[in-house]
């Protein structure tokens, strides 16, 4: 009998495990990594060797502007982190109201102002294809008073080999570059403009500073013609990182000029931000194509104050903001904010504008239009002096 139970019992035991085995086998296969999010990588963040066929280096045979020392070779050649900090040249030039450039630097607080993080794994591409960029990049900053990432400062550049080209050290690989011309004034070298060009770059911009500005926007075509070029070629450092159709431009007395002719000759360029300028034959910007706009900013004894008047009284249908400089030091040449305020006292308007009108950081509106904001009627930020603007059509 107990030999019976005990076969009964093994027999029952054999069936119960080859059960067992049947029921793992049919079980779906469990992958490990399924259902993990996407890991951003240090890829999302660009930090790129510059070579000889990418970006022209400086000449340094070439003696640079004494209003504008040349970043030393560590600067452009030495890629920085993000806790790094670049500061602006310590001869940059003084405004007619006297007062220097801002020398200040604010570093961005982590890598994630230099690169805003893909926000999902649906935006880091396989390994066999290189995702185009989307979008306009911006550090996150609302202190356009200050410089916020480390940038790289090429002279004797452009497509003349004779302008200024600036850029953020670490570029986007997930977003496009916003540009911006630059056009010095009649007579000036760019490299005077040191601090505004920095100042651009450091907020995200590519720029390129002309040479010259003859005032018919015959340089501001050519220089971006050349960055054109650039984003085709796919062995370029900017290859497909520039955004092109919506090209800003700007600059002093006759780069203002040049910059008005460019948005009206041009179509890549969306914006022009005249410095102590304007046009002095009854005014231009009345031809800006539609939907461009315009701001033209001068100073309370400056000498192109009727003109940057006239210029923007007379275009009735453009998007447009007059932009004064009011209160500054009585004790200079000419006895307030003058004929080079705008340069350099009062570039953090010029970078607002950017922001808004090519990064489209349409909260800044308000910063300009209005009955008051920060460049309504605001004070000049570390300087003398208020902000005194009116604009139409937005």
């Amino acid at each position: 009998m107990k030999s019976g139970l005990l076969r009964c019992a093994v027999f029952t035991g054999a069936l119960a495990f080859i059960n067992c085995g049947d029921d793992a086998s049919t079980a779906p296969n469990f992958n490990p990594n399924s259902g993990l999010p996407g890991i951003v990588s240090s890829s999302d963040v660009a930090s790129p060797t510059l070579s000889s066929s990418s970006v022209e280096a400086p000449d340094v045979s070439v003696p640079s502007s004494s209003a504008d020392a040349p970043a030393s070779s560590a600067d452009v050649q030495n890629p920085l982190s993000s806790a790094d900090v670049v500061p602006l040249s310590s001869d940059a030039p003084t405004s007619s109201a006297g007062a220097p450039a801002s020398s200040a630097v604010v570093p961005a607080s982590s890598s994630s102002e230099a690169v805003k993080p893909a926000s999902s794994s649906s935006e880091v591409s396989s390994s066999s294809e290189t995702p185009k960029p989307v979008g306009i990049f911006l550090p996150e900053s609302k202190e356009e008073e200050k410089d916020v990432l480390q940038v790289e400062y090429k002279e004797n550049t452009g497509w003349d080999g004779k302008g200024i080209l600036a850029y953020p050290k670490q570029l986007s690989s997930m977003q496009k570059h916003g540009v911006v011309v630059w056009g010095p004034g009649g007579g000036t070298e760019p490299g005077a403009y040191g601090g505004m060009i920095r100042r651009l770059a450091s907020h995200g911009f590519v720029v390129i500073a002309l040479s010259v500005s003859p005032g018919d926007a015959s340089q501001a075509i050519k220089a971006i013609d050349w960055l054109e070029n650039k984003n085709k070629d796919s062995n370029d450092l900017f290859y497909q990182k520039l955004e092109l159709t919506k090209v800003g431009c700007s600059g002093h007395s006759m780069g203002g000029l040049e910059s008005e002719q460019a948005a009206i000759k041009d179509k890549r360029v969306f914006t022009a931000f005249l410095n102590n300028s304007g046009d002095k034959n009854g005014g231009v910007i009345k031809n800006f194509p539609e939907g461009k706009t315009a701001a033209v900013l001068y100073g309370e004894v400056g000498m192109e104050k009727p003109n940057a008047i006239k210029d923007y009284e007379t275009a009735t249908k453009v998007k447009s903001c007059l932009i004064e400089m009011t209160g500054g030091p009585k004790n200079n040449s000419e006895g307030g904010y003058g004929h080079g305020s705008g340069s350099w006292d009062g570039m953090a308007a010029t970078i607002a504008w950017m922001r808004w009108q090519i990064g489209g950081e349409d909260f800044r509106k308000t910063d300009f239009v209005g009955t008051s904001g920060k460049y309504i009627d605001g004070n000049i930020i570390g300087h003398q002096g208020k902000w005194k603007t009116q604009c139409k059509n937005f």
